[in-house]
């Protein structure tokens, strides 16, 4: 009977259970073959003591087996395994060494705290085939060799012998003996089944037994199939029905169209392979062209579309420079953000040093000094020029920022549920946001008619007139005044500092959250005077108390000095730079990050001084390869692509280089050693400049440097006595 190979109890003890269920079913089902068998094997059973019977083979005693219990000392762990009593103490000390990992000389062996000889077999102690002997094993050299019991199995495996009982009669039981044997190759799966109360399985016996091999009885023998032919007969019928005749006596037949067939050459066999050989050199010359051209086909089209890519390249990228200078044009022409009139204040820096320079060559004494007063009332109209379009984009910008304003109170309420979905909701302090805006939208429009108008008047009046203070009286008188003015006729041109008023008025009556709650989110001076005191700071420039927002920190800054405001005002009076190709870099850089890392947030801890610092100081304002100079073609990107960005761990590259780089999967070899070199000491320097930026302390993982790491920063090593 081999080892049950049930998988349908993934538990050691539900394995176990199954494996009894299988036995005890299969005894019952053969109960009547087991009775049998026992009653041709009456005279081979020995009974001892009242013990379980065994069932010994009728093939040689020396063969058979017996229970082998095994007591580890001083362990005492109990070790039981079924052992064939024909084999010698000294083969059981060999299996016991390769298993304790214990030489079998350093293993001794007792019986009854005799010690065994290592030539007795089992049969010589007196152990009969199917019983059981209790040994002690221990060791000569503890200290050494020390014998430790074996790891218990994770699984459950079925016991080299079990007892099975057999019912032999109506009250009589006998218990058997059988041995398990391992089986060595798969067993086919015949099915089985399953119990509809305990979901026991059941297969059949084809699963647990093995089929017994035959004998080899050294004769070959071959079957059927392979001696006797498969003969087919068919009937077969020419499509054309023909005779053969000759002429002889009695019989002509005429010749006149008769053939003369004279042999050929004859082709001997070398020839012949000769000539198919020549004939497949043949074949295979024409092959190779073929692919050769197919091949040559290929490189071409593959040169034709490198040579078209690089065609398009060259014409996005002159597209893009023109398009470029467009904007940038545009922007000097038309300014509207404050980027826009700091790139005209840069533009207007860079041409007063150059001119400075120009007259400091070419002209000396009085003529320079009235050169450069010149140069002074030239600035100062160009200054001018420039805040008469500032004011101007302000009032502009007012405008949209008023707008903005009002539509972003009266937007309703949104959240994203669970399934992705987006659920919008209208409050009452949303629907009055809204109705004041639109009433808002109807008073600043100037195509009403003088009905029209008179109606929004009115609408506006009963509108402001459920809150009685200043303001709203305020409001109402001037509605009246304009009412009596249009029924008087007064021209619209008369009426546009009045209709200001109204429109100024209402707009500060929006902005009141006592009258508009859902504003009281968006002002910038909080309303409760005890939020006033927090996150208050004073500014040296305008001696001013701001807020913590209207201030510009640089990351490494330890106080807080001048407001946005003032910083504003000394860059364009003193310093004139223009931060907007930073930001561009920046912006970039925050969305590639984004998009790769989400949960990165040094990206968002740089501000564009610290950028610029980072690019003009430490790369160069160019490509660590190339040498690019042109900022607007230059971006940061991670140097090694599998760690965060941060300033130590960047690389200032063009477009198409960092999309190159990108793609490396091995930095060490895809760039020179002097390049490596030269990257790592820029991080080195990036690291020691950012370490004093407390937001930035937690993502510093190698603040201090040792010295050997420094010493393979060194492009070139020092010459030393040892080397020369």
């Amino acid at each position: 009977m081999s080892e049950q190979e049930s998988e349908t109890e993934p538990s050691c003890a539900a394995e176990q259970r199954m494996s009894q269920e299988v036995i005890q079913t299969e005894t019952e089902v053969h109960e009547d073959d087991y009775y049998a068998e026992d009653q041709r094997r009456q005279n081979d059973i020995n009974k001892q003591g009242g013990e379980t019977n065994k069932i010994i083979s009728s093939s040689d005693v020396g063969n058979s087996t017996a229970t082998v219990k095994i007591l580890l000392m001083p362990e005492r762990h109990m070790i039981t395994l079924a052992f064939t009593i024909g084999l010698t103490i000294l083969d059981l000390k060999k299996h016991f060494s390769f298993e304790l990992r214990v030489p079998s000389d350093i293993i001794q062996i007792t019986l009854d705290e005799k010690s065994v000889d290592d030539d007795q077999t089992l049969m010589d102690i007196g152990v009969q085939p199917h019983g059981m002997v209790q040994f002690e094993m221990s060791s000569l050299d503890p200290e050494n060799y020390p014998i430790r019991p074996v790891k218990p199995q994770q699984e459950y495996n079925m016991p080299d012998v079990i007892t099975v009982r057999v019912q032999t009669d109506t009250e009589a039981f006998q218990d058997v003996v059988v041995e398990i044997e391992r089986a060595t190759r798969g067993k086919a799966f015949l099915g089985g089944y399953r119990h509809k109360l305990t979901k026991a399985e059941y297969h059949h016996a084809a699963v647990q037994t093995m089929p017994k091999k035959r004998p080899d009885r050294g004769i070959e023998t071959f079957s059927r199939d392979t001696q006797t032919v498969d003969l087919k007969n068919q009937a077969q019928q020419c499509s054309k029905n023909a005779s053969t005749q000759m002429t002889k006596i009695g019989c002509y037949v005429s010749n006149m169209e008769d053939k003369l067939i004279t042999p050929g050459t004859y082709i001997t066999a070398e020839e012949y392979h000769s000539k198919r050989l020549r004939a497949v050199i043949t074949l295979q010359s024409h092959v190779r062209r073929w692919l050769a051209k197919c091949f040559t086909e290929s490189l071409r089209q593959a040169k034709e579309q490198h040579m078209a890519w690089m065609e398009n390249e060259k014409r996005r990228k002159k597209e893009e420079k023109e398009q470029q200078i467009r904007d940038e044009y545009h922007r000097r022409m038309n300014p509207e953000s404050k980027g826009d009139f700091d790139l005209l204040y840069n533009a207007l820096q860079k041409w007063r040093i150059e001119e400075v320079e120009r007259i400091n060559v070419t002209l000396s004494g009085a003529e320079r000094k009235a050169a450069l007063c010149a140069l002074l009332e030239q600035e100062t109209q160009f200054i001018s020029s420039i805040e008469r379009h500032r004011m101007a984009a302000g009032t502009r910008n007012q405008d949209k920022a008023v707008q903005a304003f009002l539509n972003k109170s009266a937007e309703p309420k949104r959240w994203r549920a669970f399934d992705g979905k987006v659920t919008q909701m209208d409050t009452q302090f949303t629907i009055r946001a809204k109705e004041l805006r639109d009433l808002y939208s109807s008073i600043t429009q100037a195509q009403f008619t003088k009905d029209e108008r008179l109606d929004v008047l009115l609408t506006l009046k009963h509108t402001v007139k459920e809150h009685k203070c200043k303001l709203t009286q305020d409001i109402v008188d001037l509605i009246d005044r304009e009412m009596d003015l249009l029924m008087r006729g007064v021209k619209k041109s008369n009426l546009d500092g009045l209709r200001k008023r109204i429109s100024t008025l209402f707009l500060q009556y929006i902005k009141t959250p006592a009258f508009n709650p859902q504003v009281s989110r968006l002002l910038r001076v909080p309303q409760d005077p005890a939020d006033l005191k927090k996150n208050i700071y004073l500014c040296r420039g305008c001696n001013e108390y701001q807020l913590s927002t209207d201030f510009a920190l640089k990351t490494n800054s330890s106080a807080v000095g001048l407001c946005r405001r003032c910083m504003e005002l000394d860059n364009e009076a003193r310093q004139r730079e223009d931060l907007s190709l930073y930001k561009n870099i920046l912006r970039c850089l925050r969305d590639t990050e984004a998009e790769c890392s989400p949960d990165a947030k040094i990206t968002y801890l740089l501000q564009e001084q610290d950028l610029r610092y980072l690019v003009d100081v430490l790369w160069g304002a160019q490509s660590a390869l190339s040498s690019w100079k042109d900022l607007h073609d230059l971006m940061l990107v991670r140097w090694e692509k599998h760690l965060d960005w941060s300033p130590w761990n960047c690389i200032l590259l063009t477009k198409d280089e960092a999309a190159a780089h990108l793609k490396l999967e091995n930095i060490e070899k895809a760039y020179d050693v002097v390049v490596i070199r030269n990257v790592k000491q820029k991080h080195t320097l990036a690291r020691k400049y950012f370490s004093q930026i407390p937001a930035m302390a937690e993502y510093l993982h190698n603040a201090e440097i040792q010295p050997a790491a420094l010493g393979n920063l060194l492009v070139s090593k020092p010459i030393t006595k040892a080397t020369k």
